[in-house]
């Protein structure tokens, strides 16, 4: 049985100190939870969270990252940097990063095999824009996006790395796909990931739902049999909105 792993995805939030004080909240509020819970604050407090979140049920991931192990790329963050300060995870071509940083399902894959090398586990997010919905496209534009950002792994390590399914037209805006639209997508990713990679590779694979999860519609979407997880954005940033969301996965 896949378990279900709620990822909090602070984007450009939090001071040190707030963050200090969002993973303390949250510390205290776990026992043995069902669900895996990652925390992804930006990179200036990553170090001070995995202080915070040492020895406890939370694990820590990054937002983005380089492929690269080090190099003249003024700006970014390596794999092996995020490794080092206590890094389990990296979120890989998230929306925001292909809307305005122009990053490519290319560029995806070689962020995710980068991730692999170094013992990360990248959680890859693909999904389609409003546009591509009312025209009829998501399964083929998730798809596509799905096989390029896997192209070239091994089913085993496909089948230890998470999806995000995020589509874009949900994310910040409180727009929610339906239980009945998540769920179907999500089987469409793992139909294509079976098709690519087996069915062995399809049913270990863990996918999760991200585009405006609240703890009002958390148990719902994650009572589905194909969607094992949120990818939260907004509602991470308190610590009581994440909690009812971990809540809903139990």
């Amino acid at each position: 049985m896949r378990r279900p792993i709620i990822a909090g995805n602070w984007k450009m939030h939090k001071t040190i100190a707030e963050a200090r004080q969002l993973a303390e909240a949250l510390k205290k509020q776990q026992g043995e939870p069902r669900a895996e819970i990652v925390l992804c604050p930006p990179f200036t407090a990553l170090a001070a969270v995995a202080a915070i979140i040492k020895d406890s049920p939370i694990a820590l991931g990054a937002q983005n990252m380089h492929w690269e192990e080090q190099g003249a790329f003024t700006g970014e963050v390596s794999p092996a940097m995020l490794k080092d300060v206590g890094c389990a995870y990296v979120i890989v071509g998230h929306s925001e990063r292909r809307q305005y940083f122009g990053e490519t399902d290319e560029q995806v894959n070689v962020k995710a095999k980068a991730a692999l090398t170094h013992g990360l586990i990248p959680i890859v997010c693909v999904g389609e824009t409003l546009a591509q919905r009312e025209a009829g496209e998501t399964e083929a534009i998730v798809a596509a996006q799905t096989r390029g950002a896997l192209a070239g792994l091994t089913a085993e390590a496909v089948a230890g790395l998470v999806i995000a399914y995020e589509p874009v037209w949900a994310i910040g805006t409180g727009k929610t796909a339906s239980d009945d639209d998540a769920q179907q997508v999500i089987a469409d990713i793992r139909a294509t990931v079976a098709a690519e990679f087996g069915k062995s590779a399809a049913e270990a694979l863990r996918i999760q739902y991200g585009g405006s999860v609240k703890a009002a519609n958390a148990a719902s979407l994650l009572s589905r049999p194909d969607i094992d997880g949120a990818l939260v954005g907004g509602a991470s940033l308190k610590a009581g909105d994440f909690q009812g969301i971990i809540d809903g996965a139990q």
